[in-house]
């Protein structure tokens, strides 16, 4: 734990109660950090300041990017719509494999380079044509109270809210942040204890709690990310277990995300995810019964496709974030046999494709 710059700005938070060690214990995370006058948490943004923990980021961001909704990836989510994309800095916890880890890594402020207020992400957002802001890049649990003002200032204008995150987070602000979300990614990042603990600095049941309490008490529309490390979490046998607590859990209309990791951060000694083996984990997945799973970070237009669960029809063809086939009616069921695709579909799909436009805010008055 390190002390923060005193020219931040320090935004007040609520979660967190006083020890009586006299330190101050943060409530957000199962981390728990317990911080004397001045620390930061691991996370990095959560600090002790004047007996109270105090949000350092907020209002500011790691920068901006309109990206097609495909790429957070929710493929069921208003398929082919432009989403607002921004992150701040910092990350509650510590993935050795991490691919964003420029900004979710950052120990510096100069990272966040865009002033950013909710209403104005929210104007911007309208004014280019998102129908959706996402919370990404780094993970919004550590900022919730930055991700809920841009999302209640979002909803006033018609935007949706997305959060990118991996699930790490108490009971009690779980639910009061995704009572202001619309959709979500939840990395599920491997399906061992020995995973979480040794590669991320964290506790499997968390995520499986927050992926059951989105289920079974949010009408939050997520779908799941899993990002198969070779030799880590890429065996039939933990495939099969994760997809199985998946199908018995959740049910068969979760789509989960099999996607390519590729060296990176602390794991440059091990070699890219062949996509024989994303086939493989969607084949077995698909096997134990879940409709949709999807295989990302590699051309694979067949892993890529949304396909009917009752006649196998192909419902939303995918050539990476390109658009093809689309055989679905209004309300999001399959125009040959009639069966439901579960998600938030429109009469017609997007046509955003692939295109990514980074945005500056500062640029708008």
């Amino acid at each position: 734990m390190t002390s923060p710059t005193a020219n931040h700005s320090l935004f007040p938070t609520h979660y967190w109660h006083t020890l009586d060690d006299g330190r101050i214990q943060c409530d957000v995370c199962p981390r728990y950090c317990k911080l004397q006058d001045g620390q930061q948490g691991l996370c990095f943004v959560r600090a002790r300041h004047d007996d109270r923990i105090v949000l350092t980021t907020y209002g500011r961001s790691s920068g901006f990017c309109i990206d097609p909704v495909e790429k957070k990836p929710l493929n069921h989510f208003l398929p082919g719509t432009p989403i607002l994309s921004f992150g701040t800095a910092g990350c509650n916890l510590a993935c050795k494999f991490c691919q964003n880890w420029d900004m979710s890594k950052s120990r510096e402020m100069d990272t966040l380079a865009d002033a950013a207020a909710p209403e104005k992400i929210a104007r911007v957002a309208h004014d280019l044509g998102c129908r959706s802001v996402a919370f990404t890049y780094n993970d919004p649990v550590i900022f919730l109270e930055y991700a809920i003002d841009v999302a209640q200032a979002c909803r006033e204008h018609g935007i949706r809210s997305v959060a990118v995150t991996a699930g790490y987070m108490c009971d009690e602000p779980r639910r009061e942040f995704y009572r202001h979300m619309d959709a979500a990614n939840v990395d599920l990042k491997a399906f061992t204890e020995r995973f979480y603990w040794k590669l991320c600095g964290g506790h499997l049941q968390t995520v499986l709690d927050t992926l059951i309490h989105l289920k079974q008490e949010t009408q939050v529309w997520f779908e799941i990310t899993t990002l198969l490390i070779p030799g880590e979490n890429d065996s039939d046998g933990e495939i099969d277990l994760l997809s199985r607590w998946i199908m018995d859990h959740l049910g068969p209309d979760v789509p989960l995300h099999f996607t390519a990791f590729h060296p990176d951060w602390k794991m440059l000694d091990h070699p890219p995810t062949p996509a024989a083996t994303l086939t493989r984990a969607r084949k077995i997945a698909k096997g134990n019964g879940l409709y949709h799973v999807y295989t990302g970070n590699v051309h694979d237009t067949a892993g890529g496709s949304t396909y009917c669960h009752q006649c196998s029809r192909k419902l939303i063809g995918r050539d990476w974030y390109e658009l093809s086939d689309w055989h679905m009616t209004a309300d999001g069921r399959c125009d040959h046999c009639g069966a439901r695709c579960a998600g938030v579909f429109e009469a017609h799909p997007g046509s955003w494709g692939a295109r990514r436009r980074p945005v500056r805010l500062h640029s708008f008055s």
